[in-house]
């Protein structure tokens, strides 16, 4: 069963996993990517780790904090947004597979904000009943 707080579990424990993995091994990543910066994937891991701490947070409440899952949303949003730009605008001069991460990754978000989304919805719908 998709609940609110299962969806933001899933999200908590997928973005810190990807951050822990961006902190731990930015030059492998950063291969895959085609650059040779690393500090860009260890700013993002960390980030990443924060996030996920407070999306953790978030689902281990016995009351849904709708404002606080509205922020979660609102970032996943613009996690999406920015993926989005980075790979139609090809803005940084990533390999494919760099592109194709980058793609798969905003997808994944986008997947995450539209089941917190309706989950938020359904709770406010069963709240009004």
């Amino acid at each position: 069963m998709t609940t609110l707080k299962n969806v933001l579990l899933i999200n908590a424990l997928s973005s810190g996993v990807t951050g822990l993995l961006l902190i731990e091994f930015p030059s492998f990543i950063a291969q895959f990517f085609g650059v040779s910066q690393t500090m860009p994937f260890r700013a993002t891991g960390i980030f990443l780790v924060a996030f996920a701490l407070l999306v953790y947070y978030a689902s281990r409440q016995k009351t849904t904090n709708k404002t606080l899952v509205r922020w979660i949303i609102a970032l996943d949003l613009m996690w999406v947004a920015d993926s989005l730009i980075v790979v139609a605008g090809q803005l940084f001069d990533f390999t494919l597979i760099g592109y194709a991460i980058t793609s798969a990754v905003g997808l994944w978000v986008a997947l995450m904000a539209f089941l917190q989304i309706k989950g938020l919805k359904e709770k406010l719908v069963l709240k009004a009943d």
